[in-house]
């Protein structure tokens, strides 16, 4: 018999009867090995080109080598040891030092490898540099007389309860370096209003909220040609009480329009314009350290504890209420709740009204692997932080599977995951002032990659 490879030059016509038979053979052979070529040769020209950069984190004297991940991210990136590190997050140029000289990678954080928790560390570190330096907002001022001075400036005191996001991003951006008086300069314009104050306003309250946000973004367009210039493109404002998402109804530029940065960031909701909006961490706040313990101690395969306001909720506590190694509470609990964290080793993040609540911070800040159960949350800081490094989210139809899921996940793949809870929970604390990396810095680098590309001129 010919070989293949002469059937396909000789004349059609010169060919035995049965050669037919083995061209669409050999064409498939071809293809085959093409295929095959193009899938073993691609990897590599990407890689290639990323390993042109570092991962520059500064580590301390004593290194170890890098957890594995659960679930790889990018495995591409490198570190670099020996990067000092006032020439990447402080120094005499002023990138950092303008809102605080504290750093999470100092002392207590200089051993840390940040590698997989970041979906591209390198360039999350180089544009995080040219934020600091760059980077600034104008806010539309408002006088300490005014009859809502209290919705609009930031409070005087430390922000406390359910959704102190809110005023904790306020007071911090307010006190930053990132504030410009001069709108020529700016990148982006804050709304200062507050929907959480506004709810308790006896003369607005949560019926009145819309037709204030109307009156409210009538006002800055006709005193001000900013609005105007891009219909609010250039815009944003912060709010994490779940009525924020009904506030824009009577202003609809501002909700199509403007950059959102709430809690209730759910894909299902209309209102919610992923990659235009962003996502805003609830967090309870706490201003002690975080504590450690460690996995031996945690008993408790999994906790939650919360009120029965959605059937997800309903589903979960059905199927797990008397489990004895997963821990589905409601109602109040007879022992401290922090204790219930310190004591599991994974903690469930369920829906209710909302999306969000304060349970992931809680869970990270305890040391304890969040579970998500909420479907269509657009989980904060999800375009920079690899969450499938440090948490599992769980489709709720699979909630009578959870102990399976749960059980499945090896030791090696827990203490992966629980290493990375200790690594990002820094981006998940707010501090008065804030300090590098943590929950503002972080929001503001969202806002940063949602900056406008081009600065219209005020001629």
């Amino acid at each position: 018999m010919a070989h293949p490879s002469m059937l396909l030059h000789r004349p059609l016509a010169s060919l035995p009867s049965n050669a037919f038979f083995f061209l669409p053979a050999t064409l498939a052979l071809f293809t085959t090995l093409f295929i095959l070529f193009y899938i073993f040769t691609t990897p590599s020209l990407f890689i290639s080109h990323q390993h042109k950069h570092n991962l520059k984190y500064p580590l301390g004297p004593s290194q170890s080598s890098p957890l594995t991940p659960i679930l790889p991210s990018n495995g591409s990136f490198h570190l670099s040891a020996k990067f000092p590190f006032n020439d990447v997050f402080g120094g005499e140029d002023g990138t950092v030092s303008p809102v605080s000289s504290r750093s999470h990678f100092g002392s207590k954080g200089n051993s840390m490898n940040d590698i997989d928790v970041f979906r591209d560390g390198d360039i999350f570190l180089e544009d995080y540099q040219q934020m600091n330096r760059s980077f600034k907002i104008y806010v539309y001022p408002h006088r300490r007389d005014d009859p809502f001075a209290h919705v609009f400036l930031p409070v005087d005191f430390e922000p406390g309860g359910n959704y102190a996001s809110e005023s904790y991003f306020k007071k911090a951006l307010m006190n930053s370096h990132f504030i410009t008086e001069d709108p020529r300069k700016a990148d982006l314009f804050f709304l200062p209003f507050s929907i959480a104050r506004l709810r308790h306003d006896r003369r607005v309250g949560g019926g009145g909220i819309q037709s204030f946000i109307r009156d409210y973004i009538s006002n800055i367009s006709t005193k001000y040609p900013y609005w105007n210039r891009t219909g609010g493109a250039d815009h944003f404002y912060v709010a994490c009480h779940s009525i924020g998402r009904s506030a824009m109804a009577k202003a609809e530029e501002v909700k199509l329009n403007a950059i959102q940065i709430v809690c209730s960031s759910s894909y299902f909701l209309p209102g919610y314009v992923a990659h235009k909006d962003a996502s805003l961490p609830q967090v309870w706040p706490r201003t002690d350290d975080p504590p450690t313990i460690t996995t031996s101690e945690r008993k408790k395969l999994a906790f939650f504890a919360g009120a029965i306001n959605s059937p997800v909720r309903e589903k979960l506590v059905k199927f797990w209420r008397n489990d004895s190694e997963i821990y589905a509470h409601f109602g109040r609990l007879k022992t401290p709740y922090a204790d219930e964290l310190l004591g599991s080793r994974f903690c469930l993040h369920v829906k209710g009204f909302e999306v969000n609540t304060a349970r992931i911070a809680d869970s990270l800040y305890y040391g304890c692997v969040p579970i998500i159960l909420a479907n269509y949350y657009d989980l904060p800081f999800a375009d920079i932080l690899n969450w499938k490094s440090f948490s599992i989210a769980v489709v709720t139809v699979d909630i009578p599977l959870l102990k399976k899921i749960l059980r499945g996940i090896t030791s090696d793949e827990y203490s992966s995951l629980r290493g990375n809870v200790l690594k990002v929970r820094k981006h998940f604390q707010w501090h008065v002032p804030p300090i590098d990396f943590d929950a503002f810095f972080m929001v503001m680098y969202e806002l940063w990659l949602r900056r406008s590309c081009i600065r219209m001129s005020n001629d």
